[in-house]
């Protein structure tokens, strides 16, 4: 094989290594704060705070 064939195949496998090196940013997992309007909240009264610690 030619050195263009050889160099253009090592480029290959060098950059199908990096794109798999590369981990993606992790998602964000917190839940989205909950919505009262105001007549739910004249109705039931305030929702009550969140338990403590984290959730799974």
């Amino acid at each position: 094989m030619s050195p263009v064939i050889h160099l253009c195949l090592a480029s290959l496998v060098m950059l199908s290594v990096a794109a798999c090196a590369t981990a993606p940013a992790a998602p964000d997992l917190t839940p989205p704060q909950r919505r009262v309007d105001a007549k739910t909240q004249l109705e039931y009264g305030n929702p009550p705070p969140p338990p403590p610690g984290p959730r799974y």
